[in-house]
């Protein structure tokens, strides 16, 4: 499994991007720099990678840091799946 092109894919769904975020590079900013990426979007798009890569994630494990950039999603994903 390409495991940022499952998080690509995540984000361009849940956030209905219409394929912009095929462009998005490692480190294209996510947070505040999207607008589509709201509070609600946040609950989404986790709801969304634990469907999609099978993992549970505490409220403790979330912050801001997580959806700074592509890669620090990617990051996350990656120690979720290693935990």
């Amino acid at each position: 499994m390409d495991i940022r092109s499952e998080v690509v894919s995540v984000l361009d769904e849940v956030l209905s991007l219409k394929g912009r975020a095929t462009a998005f590079s490692l480190d294209t900013p996510l947070l505040g720099a999207l607008p589509e990426l709201d509070s609600m979007a946040v609950v989404a798009l986790i709801t969304n990678l634990e469907e999609r890569f099978g993992f549970c994630v505490d409220d403790d494990e979330i912050d801001g840091s997580v959806f700074a950039s592509l890669a620090s999603l990617i990051d996350f994903v990656h120690r979720k799946l290693g935990s």
